[in-house]
């Protein structure tokens, strides 16, 4: 008969695969389904005998075990090797966002530790300390639920930490999205005149103008070609989309990378009547660009021949645009306030993405039909196109009651 191993201070009986080290420390050793040896270790037998049961619970649930040397950094990227169905341009914008605000720091985790109270310390040190916005670290928590739900699926770990940390994180902080608004008709002719009459600026009013009177995204007014024109007919078709991505190389010197898409969904596939300034701006941009001699000098995924170029005949991006915006909102204003103290009208602080609000508000307010908007605006759910239209219209029976309580002051007066 064997004699039993015992443990030399308690006297214990160590069970099979248990040992004491000469330091006076302890270990297991175990094989997993591969045949794979494994210790792990512990100041005392108590300690040992707690990992040993967590071991074997992870044993029994099917958890891997290099689940406990596996970090959130390692999971992200065999979560980008396998990730399939994404537009180019957003799986790059998911890489850009891990890679700047997680993989510094949180990603160095193991996976297998964190809690969900450590999510919920990195989302509040993202709003708190590096002061994002709710919309960036919605994208985040996008990329992070993800890769942990793959984690979960891969046995890694039993339940994903991320679940509903967000919207309690909203909760807690109040987050309040700034409700987009297109321009009014007094912003839209102020904006447009001073594009007109400011040198400076006169070469991009073709772009804007286009913007104003089509509706269409950033990406497919830059994607547009000579050839998605129907000049005679005054037709645009929209079949594609240009998109571009920040990349950083080694030295940290960043360049602007494009790529042509299909449309966000199939709605986005449209053609879209053009108005009779929308015409003229882009034959004054055709105009323009014969007199200065610019025309298209790249090729992007096949397509070529783009309107929109800068004088390098360079594809124009939405951050030069947007850039682009912000002079002309500060030289427009300035240039009001020198005409008088109090301005009737100033530009406020908008986007490209605004010029698009901007057209809907002018199609809810000529009544335009509402499977219209939405056909025209490329939208595949008539539930965003009616929460934009609800707001228009919320704004304009305002006005008009307005009008309605002049009535009635003015017949209590005849009365």
């Amino acid at each position: 008969m064997s004699q039993k191993r015992k443990d030399s201070k308690t006297r214990a009986v160590l069970k099979p695969g248990e040992g004491e080290r000469d330091n006076g420390t302890y270990y297991y050793r175990w094989q997993d389904k591969k045949g794979e040896r494994h210790y792990l270790y512990a100041k005392s037998l108590a300690e040992l005998r707690q990992k040993e049961e967590d071991i074997q619970r992870d044993i029994v649930d099917g958890i891997k075990t290099e689940a406990k040397y596996t970090t959130v950094n390692e999971m992200f990227d065999l979560w980008a090797q396998l990730k399939k169905g994404l537009k180019n341009n957003t799986f790059e914008n998911y890489k850009y966002m891990y890679n700047q605000f997680v993989r510094p720091g949180f990603g160095k985790y193991r996976i297998q530790s964190i809690k969900k109270s450590d999510v919920k310390r990195f989302y509040n040190n993202l709003a708190d300390d590096k002061g994002l916005q709710a919309s960036t670290i919605d994208s985040i928590h996008t990329i992070l639920h993800q890769v942990f739900d793959m984690a979960v699926d891969d046995d890694y770990i039993r339940n994903n930490p991320t679940n509903n940390v967000l919207k309690e994180l909203k909760k807690s902080h109040c987050f309040k999205t700034e409700k987009r608004r297109g321009l009014t008709q007094d912003e839209q002719a102020l904006f447009l005149s001073f594009l007109r009459k400011n040198h400076e600026y006169a070469h991009w009013y073709p772009v804007f103008a286009v913007m104003v009177g089509t509706g269409l995204r950033a990406g497919e007014v830059t994607g547009l070609r000579w050839c998605d024109i129907d000049l005679d007919e005054g037709i645009i078709d929209v079949n594609h989309t240009l998109v571009n991505y920040a990349h950083r190389d080694e030295s940290g010197k960043g360049r602007c990378y494009f790529n042509v898409n299909t449309p966000k969904t199939e709605a986005g596939n449209r053609q879209i009547p053009m108005l009779d300034f929308v015409k003229k701006a882009f034959l004054e941009e055709k105009r323009n660009q014969e007199i200065l001699g610019i025309s298209c000098k790249v090729i992007i995924d096949g397509y070529t021949d783009f309107i929109f170029v800068n004088r390098f005949g360079e594809a124009q991006n939405l951050g030069n645009l947007n850039k682009a915006i912000k002079r002309i909102i500060r030289d427009c204003n300035d240039d009001q306030f020198l005409k008088s103290d109090q301005p009737k009208v100033l530009l406020p602080n908008f986007s490209c993405h605004s010029l698009r609000h901007t057209f809907t508000t002018r199609m809810c307010e000529a009544g335009i039909n509402i499977k219209v908007i939405q056909d025209t605006l490329g939208h595949k759910d008539i539930s965003t196109t009616m929460n934009i239209y609800a707001d228009v219209t919320k704004d304009l029976k305002k006005k008009e009651f307005k009008g309605l309580d002049s009535y009635f002051s003015s017949s209590k007066k005849a009365e």
